[in-house]
C-alpha cells in the first residue's frame, strides 16, 4: 500500500467520525509493542528462580552482574522495589554497569518517576553513548512529555544503532502522526508490525494513519488485527466499530463501539462515537 494510492479524508458525517476516532486513539498504550516495561512473568519470578539467582549472589556477593540479572527477575515479575535495591546495588557495584542504569530507569518509569528515569538514561548514555535501548527509553520518555524534537533524534540514533528494534520505530511513528505526517508514520509502523507482528498498538495506530490519509479499508483490517490480538481494549474496540462504520457496516460498527462500552462504560470517545454515528445516521 502505497501513499499514492490513498483516497483523501472525506469530508461531513465521515469527517465528524475521524474525528471521534482520532479521539478513540489518544488512549492507546504509550510504549507500544514488547516494551521493556515488561509484563508480569510469574514463572520468572518463582521462588526456585529467585532462589537460584540469590544463591549466585550470596556465593559472590561483589559480582554487580548478578544483582543485575535478579533484579531484571524481580522487575519482570512485578516486585518493583526489589528489583530497583538490586539494580541500585549493581551500579554501587560497578558504577560505569550502564545495562543497570538502563533497567533501573525501565523500573523508574514503572513505579512513575520519569525524571529519575531521565537521569539513568542520560548516565548510560555517557557511560556508553553507542547502547541503543538507552537511547530508545530515553526518547521515549522525551515523547510522552512531549519534547518532540529531543524524542525524534534520539529514536533515530537507537534505529541508527539497533534497525531490529520494533519499539524505536513504533515511537517514532507516533511522533510523526502528531506531527500529521502519516506517509511517514504508516512506513514506520510497517517495519514495527513487522519485526513484531504480535504486538497490537502498531496495528491500532497504523489504522489511525491509514484512515487519516483515506484508507478506510486497509484501517479496518489493522483494527481488526489489533482487536485480535487484544481483545480486552476499548480503544481497539472503538476505533474498530468506526472505521467498520465508515466502511458502510454500520450494524457491526455499532456492536463494537458498544462492546467497547462494556469493557469500560466510562470511556468517553467510545460514547462520543456512537452519538456522532446516530447523528450522522
Amino acid at each position: 500500500m502505497t501513499p499514492t494510492a490513498r483516497r483523501p479524508v472525506r469530508s461531513g458525517a465521515a469527517a465528524a467520525l475521524l474525528a471521534a476516532l482520532a479521539l478513540a486513539g489518544c488512549g492507546s498504550t504509550d510504549d507500544g509493542p514488547r516494551i521493556a516495561l515488561a509484563p508480569i512473568d510469574a514463572n520468572v519470578g518463582s521462588e526456585a528462580n529467585i532462589g537460584s539467582l540469590t544463591a549466585a549472589i550470596q556465593q559472590n556477593p561483589q559480582n554487580a552482574a548478578n544483582y543485575n540479572v535478579r533484579g531484571s527477575a524481580f522487575g519482570k515479575s512485578g516486585r518493583l522495589q526489589d528489583a530497583l535495591a538490586d539494580f541500585t546495588t549493581a551500579i554501587r557495584l560497578d558504577p560505569r554497569f550502564h545495562q543497570a542504569y538502563t533497567n533501573r530507569a525501565l523500573i523508574y518509569r514503572q513505579l512513575g518517576q520519569p525524571q529519575q528515569a531521565l537521569a539513568d538514561y542520560n548516565q548510560a548514555i555517557q557511560i556508553n553513548p553507542s547502547y541503543a535501548a538507552a537511547y530508545l527509553g530515553r526518547g521515549t520518555i522525551y515523547r510522552q512529555s512531549g519534547q518532540y524534537d529531543f524524542a525524534m533524534a534520539d529514536l533515530n540514533q537507537a534505529i541508527q544503532l539497533n534497525t531490529s528494534e520494533a519499539r524505536a520505530y513504533y515511537n517514532r511513528a507516533l511522533i510523526y502522526q502528531v506531527r500529521n505526517d502519516h506517509a511517514r508514520a504508516s512506513s514506520d509502523l510497517d517495519a514495527a508490525i513487522a519485526l513484531d507482528p504480535t504486538s497490537s498498538e502498531p496495528y491500532n495506530a497504523r489504522g489511525l494513519s491509514e484512515l487519516a490519509l483515506g484508507d478506510n479499508k486497509a484501517a479496518l483490517t489493522d483494527f481488526a488485527a489489533a482487536v485480535n490480538r487484544n481483545k480486552k481494549s476499548a480503544v481497539f474496540w472503538t476505533n474498530l466499530g468506526i472505521a467498520q462504520v465508515r466502511t458502510g457496516d454500520v450494524a457491526t460498527g455499532r456492536n463494537s463501539i458498544n462492546r467497547a462500552l462494556v469493557l469500560d462504560p466510562k470511556y468517553k470517545p467510545a460514547r462520543d462515537a456512537l452519538a456522532t454515528e446516530r447523528g450522522a445516521s
